[in-house]
């Protein structure tokens, strides 16, 4: 049985001229039997927590940073009426901080054999899974001298998905990829495009596009025009080792390394390409395959939405072997992972000739803003000692990517604001050459 604060009160006020014998709320309310009675008539007639049913239902899905409703129904089959206080516990990154007492606790007043909902709003505040843990109520008598409590486990489980905010950069790749279409603008050729059609000679026009046989046919000079392939397969590999539990601004570098791969996934499927998706440290921890076009960028996201890094070294053997494995034929591989100098020259450098001999190979990693930043600064003596360290940093990842470029690879570095749009960059400029 729990004691109310006004059944304390109560119990204090009615046992003064013996508190001195009563060193205990339960020797107060032992000297003051009328109240003792109330208190254990009020208890009674609670109504009993026990039997409660509860039942779920709302949203399963939410991006990070949109907020989710689950609703919970209270049934009391009981004969007495429920005068209760409820507290639906979740984990504490499923509300913003401050805002978990307002969003979870809930007041329910239900007559006997009815049932009432009442709704939770969460707003989670990482990526992953967010499981319910457990409803305790507390049930009141009419008096609110006593109270029941128990304790219930309702199973549901919402899934905070990334939030993809690079999407505001979708509209301009998608003009830039019109354009490379022909849908827009002229034409470009670039090595291993597909002949689109003819078309009469304008000045400018690059001469070896010249049809020599057409022209020859007809009294005007024809040049042929040229569309980039479709249907070209591009593997998205997510290096989770340690690098990328590193924060830069508010978010793990990792975070920032799915949200340039779901816009780059958004345009290459627009484009008619065929996209996968491999995250591997020492194991692979997800991977999307062989998904049509509409599904594609569903799967990803779901798939990467319980990602976490973990605290070991990546296997970049056992990467590379995996990315082949999932890439039969010749292939685009965006790598989204460091550029940091010792990784890359123990991991990555041995095992790029495996993956250039068959296929193109980029490159994408976080650079942090702060550097910069710490690069220019001047005035004291600590600020030069900073600004010194930022050039050598920034030297030494020059140097790291420059190795990268000598073997073949295409190298983005860009803050976790431009990485994304500079990876769909990257992307459109391969595409127009051709070399995909």
């Amino acid at each position: 049985m729990a004691l109310t604060g006004r059944t304390a009160l109560l119990a204090a006020l009615g046992s003064l001229p013996v508190g001195i014998l009563a060193p205990s709320w339960t020797g107060m309310l032992a000297v003051n039997a009328p109240l003792s009675l109330a208190i254990l008539c009020d208890y009674a007639l609670a109504a009993p927590v026990r039997t409660l049913q509860f039942t779920r239902s709302g949203d399963t899905t939410v991006r990070l940073g949109d907020g989710a409703e689950v609703q919970l129904t209270v049934t009391n089959p009981s004969r007495r009426r429920l005068r209760a206080h409820l507290r639906d516990a979740w984990p504490p990154s499923s509300w913003l901080t401050g805002t978990e007492q307002a969003a979870c606790r809930h007041t329910l007043d239900i007559p006997a054999g009815e049932r009432r909902r009442v709704t939770t709003l969460l707003r989670p505040t990482r990526r992953g899974d967010r499981r319910a843990e457990q409803v305790t109520v507390r049930s009141y008598g009419p008096l609110g001298l006593a109270a029941r409590q128990g304790n219930h486990h309702v199973p549901w489980t919402v899934r905070v998905l990334p939030p993809f905010t690079s999407r505001k950069h979708l509209p301009s790749r998608l003009a830039r990829l019109r354009e490379l279409d022909g849908r827009t603008s002229v034409l470009i050729r670039g090595e291993g495009t597909e002949f689109d059609s003819l078309r009469a000679y304008v000045p400018g026009d690059d001469t070896r596009s010249i049809d020599w046989r057409a022209t020859a046919r007809q009294s005007a000079v024809a040049v042929r025009t040229w569309r980039p392939e479709r249907d070209r397969h591009i593997l998205i590999v997510l290096d989770t080792g340690r690098t990328s539990a590193g924060r830069v601004g508010d978010v793990p570098r990792l975070d920032a390394a799915m949200d340039a791969a779901l816009l780059l996934t958004a345009l290459a499927t627009r484009a008619g390409d065929r996209v996968d998706l491999l995250a591997h440290d020492r194991r692979t921890r997800a991977q999307v395959q062989g998904r049509a076009a509409g599904e594609v960028l569903s799967a990803m996201v779901t798939a990467m939405a319980p990602l976490e890094p973990e605290l070991v070294e990546t296997d970049v053997r056992g990467l590379s072997a995996t990315a082949l494995a999932s890439a039969p034929r010749r292939s685009l591989i965006v790598l989204l992972t460091s550029l940091d100098a010792a990784p890359v020259e123990e991991g990555l450098l041995p095992a790029l000739p495996r993956l250039t001999q068959r296929h193109t190979v980029l490159v994408a990693a976080v650079a942090d803003p702060h550097i910069e930043e710490m690069a220019h600064a001047r005035g004291t003596v600590d600020a030069v000692y900073e600004a010194a360290a930022a050039a050598q940093a920034q030297a030494q990842r020059r140097r790291t990517a420059e190795q990268l470029q000598r073997h073949g690879v295409v190298v983005v570095d860009a803050t976790p604001d431009d990485l994304a749009p500079a990876l769909a960059d990257a992307y459109l400029a391969l595409k127009a050459a051709g070399r995909l």
